[in-house]
């Protein structure tokens, strides 16, 4: 199939290289020229397992093209995927002048009938509002479908190659054809190809991202319960994990979710709800959790460090909202960074994907290691925020000789206490005893 993938950030490039990857020739356009630039000569702007390879053998293989002119990409597709940003507006909802921008281009170069997708995550209504602007533009025949994304950025590829399930919201018989065809070749072990009217697509996204934002929010509170209680949040967490009516992911204490989805969906459907006069009362208790654990390991660190507070130096690792990603957007490590900023004499960071965004947001104002015990060597104290696979085995004896003072504030719960303690540090984590701050 002839698919264009309009927007070329995180969704939109994962997109079009795996349609590329099952044989569609598919064409990504982005009007930022500089990027379309990089992605030609195969320099990929962000860390995402497995993209490289896939962009590099497809565009080889003439499967994968990259182009600057978004109208004439739309001139040479059946298919167009609308994957451009949704960001934040003032007031929370999604800003959807990007996407409008492009129903506009999309009207103006119609040729053809064609399937126009929404692939940008967007709050309900908005198909119908694409597709009033593509007619306002054009009167050849098109079809409009919403296919909200689910991927994880950090394993982005593997879950659309091999998707848990395929939600696709259509307007007609056409539609569903075509893109049950379109998804065939990714759905073959039987998971399931879910077709929905388009306002229940819309709104199953945000839907989803709001309830797994709520399960980190709640193991957030049960966590500091525990921590003024005496309870063990990991013993807590296995025991109601393994009830199958609840299940054991999203269930681990944290510094807070953050990223470019979470924080951005719960607050859209917040807003959808008000515009519509359904108060979401419990998502707005879910972001004001997550606002408020975004200070704990702040707190924490200054509770590690008492009085010596203002003349420490911390060291950080890790700065990404997760591992396996360089994305810092709403990470919890910029507010912890933030708050020693001002508290602290000195502070150093270290992350294996992040670093030149870190240095985008903080300029000369830390310190950056070249590795995870360069930032350790004379810090009186480790904060841990990202759970990168190499902070979770670290050589525990080396950093009790390069650090000042042997204090770990470990913000994802990566080791155990009683074998620290036994080796001399000061630990603090979420939810476990002794670490109330």
């Amino acid at each position: 199939m002839n698919v264009a993938v309009i927007g070329t950030g995180y969704v939109g490039l994962v997109v079009g290289a795996c349609l590329a990857e099952a044989g569609n020739n598919v064409i990504c356009a982005d009007v930022d020229e500089a990027k379309i630039k990089d992605l030609k000569s195969d320099r990929i702007p962000i860390h995402e397992r497995g993209l490289t390879p896939l962009v590099v053998q497809n565009q080889a293989a003439g499967r994968l093209e990259f182009t600057s002119d978004v109208g004439a990409a739309v001139e040479r597709s059946d298919i167009v995927f609308i994957a451009v940003g949704t960001p934040p507006d003032e007031d929370g909802s999604a800003d959807l002048q990007h996407v409008v921008a492009v129903a506009e281009t999309i009207g103006e170069h119609m040729n053809s009938p064609k399937i126009i997708i929404t692939k940008s995550t967007v709050p309900v209504g908005t198909a119908d509002k694409v597709r009033e602007t593509i007619a306002s533009r054009t009167s050849t025949e098109f079809h409009m479908c919403s296919n909200p994304e689910f991927l994880k950025e950090g394993a982005a590829v593997d879950d659309f190659m091999k998707p848990d399930r395929v939600v696709v919201g259509v307007d007609s018989e056409k539609a569903a054809e075509v893109l049950a065809e379109l998804y065939a070749p990714f759905v073959r072990t039987g998971n399931p190809l879910i077709f929905t009217d388009i306002q229940s697509a819309e709104i199953t996204k945000y839907a989803a991202n709001a309830m797994l934002a709520t399960r980190i929010s709640f193991m957030n509170q049960i966590a500091e319960l525990c921590e003024h209680v005496g309870a063990d949040v990991n013993m807590v967490r296995k025991g109601i994990g393994s009830d199958p009516r609840i299940g054991s992911a999203f269930l681990f204490p944290g510094p807070g979710y953050g990223g470019s989805c979470f924080p951005k969906d719960v607050r859209a459907l917040m807003r959808t709800g008000e515009d519509v006069g359904v108060p979401l009362d419990i998502l707005r208790a879910v972001d004001a959790v997550n606002e408020r654990q975004k200070t704990r390991l702040v707190q924490k660190t200054q509770a590690a460090l008492g009085v010596d507070f203002a003349d420490a130096t911390v060291a950080v690792w890790g700065l990404a909202f997760k591992a396996e990603t360089d994305d810092m957007r709403e990470s919890p490590a910029i507010d912890l960074v933030e708050g020693l900023i001002k508290g602290v004499a000195k502070v150093c960071v270290y992350d294996p994907a992040a670093m030149p965004n870190a240095k985008r947001i903080f300029g000369n104002r830390v310190e950056y290691g070249r590795n995870e015990y360069d930032v350790l060597r004379d810090a009186d104290a480790l904060v841990v925020v990202t759970e990168w696979l190499a902070f979770r085995n670290p050589d525990f004896a080396r950093m009790k000789r390069l650090l000042r003072r042997p204090i770990i504030i470990d913000g994802r719960n990566l080791y155990k206490p009683d074998k620290l303690q036994q080796m001399g540090f000061s630990y603090s984590a979420f939810g476990r005893p002794g670490c109330v701050s």
